[in-house]
């Protein structure tokens, strides 16, 4: 499991070693540390680390640790990788018919985030709409890929992948 956590340890020789080391404790792996002197709260500096752990129970050894030798715990998240994927649909159709496609689409793929654009109506009806997806896998894409693509042939709908 991949995290990220923002540390906030005393300004102190020796302190960023000292709240860096238990990660190794519990066989973690750093990926990444900023180690910001300029935000100073409290007299504690701030520590942003990257790190690979097995999985929970190492991450919850991990913050009793931490808690232990003062370190302040502001932050702290699993971090993933993401995929992009941006598509246009033209056609005759409304932007209720998109927001279904979209509802539909998060029942079969995990969106991490959606968004969508309209052009307006000209005067064939014709409309474009842009839909950028960020998903949580590549298999999401290719079922996304596949779902989009049924739906706007079913609706007679050209579909435009990867712009």
């Amino acid at each position: 499991m991949m995290v990220n956590a923002q540390l906030y340890v005393k300004d102190l020789p020796g302190r960023l070693v000292e709240s860096l080391e238990p990660i190794s404790l519990v066989n973690g792996n750093i990926v990444g540390v900023v180690h910001d002197r300029e935000q100073i709260v409290n007299q504690r500096i701030c520590i942003d680390v990257t790190f690979e752990v097995r999985g929970n129970p190492e991450l919850e050894q991990l913050k009793d640790i931490w808690k232990s030798k003062d370190v302040l715990i502001a932050k702290i998240g699993s971090v993933y990788k993401t995929y992009t994927m941006e598509y246009m649909l033209v056609g005759s159709f409304k932007a209720s018919f998109v927001e279904s496609l979209i509802d539909k689409a998060s029942k079969a793929v995990t969106f991490e985030s959606v968004d969508v654009s309209y052009s307006s109506k000209n005067a064939s009806s014709a409309r474009t709409a842009m839909i950028s997806a960020e998903l949580r896998s590549e298999g999401d894409v290719k079922t996304l890929d596949a779902f989009l693509m049924g739906a706007c042939k079913k609706s007679k709908i050209v579909y435009i992948r990867g712009l």
